[in-house]
Order: structure tokens, then sequence, then C-alpha cells
């Protein structure tokens, strides 16, 4: 009888022994270390971006006379860039983190990939909180809409939530909960500035979402509970990791998951109420990116939530210097611009979806 030697199966033996993880351990090591890379490739990208925006406007700037005008006070280009642009572009790296973290969050908190703060009708609330403020209250400026912006973003927040199911909420009827909410304050915010024009004209432009009143009194007010918020959601990371096995897991993990989701509301909140009350409701962004950068990282929130803090003000910046461009000599407003680029990537999303459920 011929013995023959049986060959050597990758990934463990035939007799069922444990796999050989040898060969795993380069490409683990590597990982983190691709991740790391891709995170400054994208850090340096956000600069670049940070230095068009200053450069792209009603007056066009070279690169240099950007720079130039950013550090040197003598500059022919001082003027326009500390004045006009800079706070603007700081306004677009803010609204930026926040919206990308939001979305982030939310999507990791209901484990459901088409949450987004404009979808979910956060950023309705936010609205329609500071439309009730200035037709009923007259209340004018960012330090008086961001109160009222909190509480409608907080008030929806719950609401979404609580219409969803709860601790039972599944992701179609989140999204239920969050469109038909949508629709109503939107509907609301409408009907309010029908009927109150001086509303409708201090309202318009901030409604469709535009960073070109941005203000250094703006940055300045909405910099304190954005960054809050950005250190809420990205300490978040392992409890949203955790929580993402299940309540039960995510406890013996020694994780809590009512206080995650409680921390998760806060954040989202700070975020969303911050960025609207400055900006006006801009959609897509939270939903955009953090798909784009899943196909990165994974889903471990660890890294996601990082690159979602650098990519978003990418992709906003991106959206505004566009809108400046194509429309020039005047400009068609970041919010108009996000919508044209992230309705056809949400339908696609969605009939990616469904081909794969088939």
């Amino acid at each position: 009888m011929t013995l023959t030697k049986s060959p050597k199966v990758r990934g463990g033996s035939a007799a069922g022994q444990p796999p050989d993880a040898e060969p795993d351990r380069p490409e683990r090591a590597r990982a983190p270390l691709a991740r790391a890379a891709g995170l400054l490739a994208s850090l340096l990208l956000l600069l670049a971006v940070l230095l068009l925006s200053l450069a792209f406007g009603a007056r066009p700037l070279s690169l240099g006379e950007a720079w130039s005008g950013l550090v040197d006070s003598g500059s022919a280009s001082w003027t326009v860039v500390h004045e006009m642009r800079l706070p603007r572009t700081l306004l677009g790296l803010l609204a930026g983190i926040a919206l990308g973290l939001a979305g982030g969050v939310m999507q990791a908190l209901t484990r459901n990939p088409l949450a987004d703060p404009g979808l979910l009708g956060i950023n309705a609330g936010a609205a329609a909180a500071v439309v009730t403020a200035i037709s009923f209250f007259g209340v004018a400026g960012y330090t008086g809409y961001i109160g009222f912006a909190f509480l409608g973003a907080a008030a929806v927040s719950v609401l979404v939530y609580a219409v969803g199911g709860g601790r039972g909420a599944t992701p179609a009827r989140l999204a239920l909960a969050g469109t038909a909410l949508n629709a109503a304050l939107v509907s609301y915010v409408s009907a309010v500035q029908l009927m109150d024009t001086a509303s409708l004209d201090r309202m318009r432009f901030w409604q469709v979402g535009s960073l070109a009143r941005a203000q250094d009194a703006t940055v300045t007010s909405a910099l304190p509970f954005i960054a809050v918020g950005a250190v809420v959601a990205l300490a978040l990371a392992r409890p949203l990791n955790a929580l993402a096995l299940g309540d039960d897991a995510a406890r013996a993990l020694g994780s809590r998951p009512n206080r995650t989701r409680v921390a998760a509301i806060v954040a989202i909140t700070l975020l969303c109420g911050a960025a609207t009350a400055a900006c006006g409701p801009i959609v897509f962004v939270g939903l955009m990116v953090p798909h784009m950068v899943r196909a990165l990282t994974g889903p471990d929130q660890r890294w996601m939530l990082p690159y979602c803090a650098v990519l978003s003000p990418v992709l906003l910046l991106a959206a505004d210097i566009l809108g400046r461009v194509l429309g020039r000599p005047s400009e068609l407003q970041v919010g108009i611009v996000t919508v044209v680029l992230g309705g056809p990537f949400f339908l696609y999303f969605v009939r990616r979806r469904r081909v794969a459920q088939a």
C-alpha cells in the first residue's frame, strides 16, 4: 500500500484543528498602517480644499494670492480673504465636521444605513424651531437662533426614536417616521413663511443651506457647541462598536447601552443644532460620507468617525466651491449643490440594497 502525504490545507488542517493564523498576521499589521496613511492623505486633501475655498469667489485669486492674503497683512488680498472668505471657509469646516459625525453616529446608533440628520428630520426640526423664533418671537442672529435650533433638533430626535419603536425600532420604521416628520415640519416652515413675508425675506437664503453670510461671530459662536459634540461623538466609538453586537453583548463587554444611546442623542443634537442654526438645513452630507468611509475603513467606528470628521468638510467645501464657480457672477447655495449630488447617490444606494436583498 502506498502512503500519500495529505496536502496542507491553508487556514487549517483537514482534521479540524484551529486555523493557522500566521499568514494573516502581516495583513493584520498592515491594515492599521493603511488606515492611518489614508487618514493622513485625507487631512492633506482637506488642507488643499481649504486653500481652494479661500481662492475661489466673485473675484478669483491664485493660490499664491490666497496664501499671501491669509498670512501677510500687507497683501492686497488680505481684506478679501479675512473679511469674506476665511469666515465662510471656517464655517464650512465646522459644519462639515458636525454633519459628518452626526451622520456616522446616527447610522451606528440606529443600525440604519439610510440614517441622516436631513432624511430623519433632525435638521428640519431645528429649522422649524428657528422659523418659529423668527416669526413669533422676533429673534435675530445666530446667538438667538441656536437655542431654538437645539430644542427643535432634540425634540425631533426623541420623537423619531419613539415613533420608530424605541428599543425595538427597525431601520425601515425609523426611516418612515423620520420621513413623515420631515414632511410635516417642512410644510410647517413653508406655511409660516407664507403668512409672514418678513420671515420669508430673512429665511429664504438660510433655508436652502448657505455659507454665504458667514461672519466671525457666527464661527466663534458655533465652535464651542460643535467642539463638545465632536468630542462626545468620537468618545462613543468603542461603545458604538459594542452596541452593534447587541445589548447583551455590549453589557458583557462593559458597555452601558442606555448611556450610550443618551450620549449619542446629545452629540447628534449639539452637532445638528449648531450646524443648522449657522448654515441652514444641509442634507445628504451625513448620508454620503459615512458610506464612502465605510468602504475604506469597514464598520469599526474608531476609524470611521475620524474619517467622517475629515472627509465631510471636504465634500461640503467642494460643493460650496462648485456652487461659486457654476453660478458666476452670482452663486448656487451649497444646500442646492449637495441635494443635486446626494439625490442620485441616495437612489443608487437604495437600488443596490434592493438588488442585494432580492
